[in-house]
């Protein structure tokens, strides 16, 4: 199994729940950095354990004129940088100008394609910008559509062969409509995700999140979608490993 969205660095003891996910099943996973100091300390952790992969963008949160990026386009040559993100639009928080956010998307969406890597989608109430930009700039693109929460984008990804990935939430006993957009997607584009130290599954819902917890998430969607959750776990195994081009 693996952790396709962890935020390592936000945890206590990284090295730790590294550990315990390794003694949960979850062979390898993907930690996020979205901004030049969780950058730095996740490719700490990253060099530090062989099964920890990198995934580098700048948050839409972080969106201003003067945002610091002078350090990732090198960053995104590391040989265990895996995907450049988070990145994408929060219209619910709006944090930061919205043109802001979307110039900000575009430009990493040009380094991703320039680094050739797949790309870590936040989208938050901004559906129909978030398929308008990936649609002109990254047509053809691997595309992660991080802890999924917009039914109205699930036939759009299925037919652009987007990869729709499922966190804790999914796990909620008011979630029906991930549970049912979980049934819908194709075996070959789903994944499953913590987004730790956020969105604790149901069953340790108020506990710190960590990788280890992806088990929760992989047990609902297996229940959901009524297959085997070793072969769920298998095939999105296989998903993350062409997704993220893993070894």
């Amino acid at each position: 199994m693996i952790d396709t969205h962890a935020h390592l660095d936000a945890l206590d003891d990284p090295d730790g729940a590294v550990e315990r996910a390794r003694s949960a099943g979850v062979s390898r996973i993907v930690s996020i950095g979205t901004d030049p100091v969780s950058w730095a300390q996740t490719l700490d952790i990253v060099d530090r354990h062989a099964n920890v992969y990198l995934g580098a963008g700048l948050h839409p949160h972080e969106a201003t004129p003067t945002s610091d990026l002078a350090e990732l386009p090198r960053l995104l040559q590391h040989p265990k940088v895996v995907a450049l993100g988070e990145i994408g639009l929060d219209y619910y928080r709006d944090y930061a100008p919205r043109d802001a956010q979307a110039k900000l998307f575009v430009y990493q969406l040009g380094l991703a394609k320039q680094a050739d890597l797949p790309v870590v989608i936040h989208n938050r109430a901004a559906d129909e910008d978030t398929s308008s930009i990936l649609r002109q700039w990254f047509d053809g693109g691997t595309v992660i559509l991080h802890c999924f929460s917009s039914a109205p984008l699930l036939e759009e990804a299925i037919v652009r062969g987007w990869y729709v990935s499922f966190a804790g939430n999914v796990t909620y006993r008011n979630a029906d409509d991930l549970r049912a957009a979980a049934r819908a997607v194709p075996a070959e584009l789903i994944l499953a995700e913590t987004d730790c130290p956020y969105l604790s599954p149901q069953p340790v819902r108020g506990k710190t999140n960590e990788p280890a917890f992806v088990v929760h998430t992989l047990a609902t969607l297996a229940e959901a979608r009524e297959e085997d959750p070793h072969a769920l776990a298998a095939q999105i195994d296989a998903n993350a490993t062409a997704a993220f081009r893993l070894p």
